[in-house]
């Protein structure tokens, strides 16, 4: 089984400027097939995050649900600032 939480931080991490800041939670989510991720960094990094037009947030989020199609889910993925 795939740490989708810990991957996804590996992924993110590099990204930002404050790395220590950065944090993945995964919440509950009410459909049983879907993961509910969490990114929690500061205001600079979240918009660097995010990206022009959510360029770089649509490309993690295909990422990831590459590695969610080992265990047959959804993924989501949210952002927010501290």
């Amino acid at each position: 089984m795939i740490d989708l939480q810990n991957t996804l931080l590996n992924l993110v991490r590099p990204i930002c400027d404050e790395k220590d800041s950065v944090a993945v939670k995964q919440m509950e989510s009410l459909n049983e097939n879907e993961i509910l991720l969490y990114v929690y960094a500061s205001n600079n990094d979240i918009g660097r995050l995010i990206g022009r037009q959510g360029m770089m947030a649509n490309a993690i989020r295909q990422m990831m649900q590459v590695a969610s199609k080992i265990e047959n889910k959804r993924i989501t993925i949210k952002f927010e600032s501290l």
